[in-house]
């Protein structure tokens, strides 16, 4: 089996390591070459290219499994909309057309505020932030491609793991969160995560979308609330937004994201059925 990977990260690097196990090979584009060696470290074979950069994109094998999971990079000078749509149609066009199984990984920001009731993943989707526009504009563009007939969409929710936390060092130094209350999270272990990819690359004839949450949606605070208490930390205290800056946090993700469909397609079993379980395995890994 031979593995193509762009933006190997986060979540791309622990799909790599799980694929490394098997025999064949791994490929993975990245911008860097100081990241290129370490990937070449990692057993990986890299390939020195940058989305936004048509002319770089050569030399792509003809691989049985494509993962295309590009995260936005605030730091560079792209838009959202130059490195989610324009990255994908660059990247397409520069694949071989043997490719088998294309991943897409998505987001479910691409579905905006439903007011906090629950959606799937045949509701609407009326994104309200600019990443969520751009990445829907990339699935619509993806849905109309030759490739759409062999691509999964997994539109992940909020992933945490391993230095992967935010506001621990908030929480370990007493600091007050300006968290708003309401509103709710929808998350997945990068563990699970994983799981999702590895899962979705073997189906045969899968569905074109799939929701990849923990499907317990929670409210910031009580996400905090219980971290501050794996931590031993005391109760967090908050600080109350104005109108306008809590509507600023919350917007877009009011709504509880179901993932039934994944569950049941998928055959997954959950290592983290929830953020209690991810948080309390996380923390206690660095006590």
């Amino acid at each position: 089996m031979v593995r193509l990977i762009f933006g190997c990260g986060y979540l791309g690097m622990r799909a790599a390591r799980r694929w490394l196990a098997e025999p064949g090979e791994v490929f993975a584009v990245t911008r860097s070459s100081r990241r290129a060696a370490e990937l070449e470290s990692e057993g990986i074979v890299p390939i020195l290219a940058d989305v936004t950069r048509p002319d770089s994109l050569v030399g792509f094998p003809s691989a049985d499994t494509v993962l295309y999971s590009i995260g936005y990079d605030p730091r560079g000078e792209a838009s959202r909309e130059e490195v989610y749509v324009g990255g994908l149609q660059a990247a397409l066009a520069a694949l071989p057309p043997e490719i088998g199984r294309l991943l897409y990984v998505s987001s479910t920001g691409v579905y905006g505020d439903s007011d906090g009731r629950p959606v799937d993943e045949d509701s609407p989707c009326r994104p309200n932030r600019e990443s969520g526009r751009a990445i829907l504009a990339a699935e619509q563009f993806l849905r109309q491609h030759p490739f759409s007939r062999r691509a999964i969409v997994l539109r992940l929710a909020g992933m945490y793991g391993p230095q992967r936390i935010p506001r621990i060092a908030d929480l370990r130094a007493g600091r007050p969160l300006n968290v708003p209350e309401g509103a709710h999270l929808n998350l997945i272990h990068v563990d699970d995560a994983v799981a999702a990819i590895l899962a979705a690359e073997s189906r045969a004839d899968p569905p074109a979308v799939y929701n990849i949450c923990d499907g317990q949606p929670c409210s910031r605070r009580v996400f905090y609330r219980c971290l501050a208490g794996l931590l031993g930390q005391p109760e967090p205290q908050f600080v109350e937004l104005s109108r306008e800056e809590a509507a600023s946090q919350r917007a877009g993700a009011d709504k509880q994201v179901l993932n039934a469909r994944m569950v049941a397609d998928l055959g997954i079993s959950l290592g983290y059925p929830s953020f209690r379980e991810g948080l309390a395995a996380i923390v206690a890994s660095i006590d």
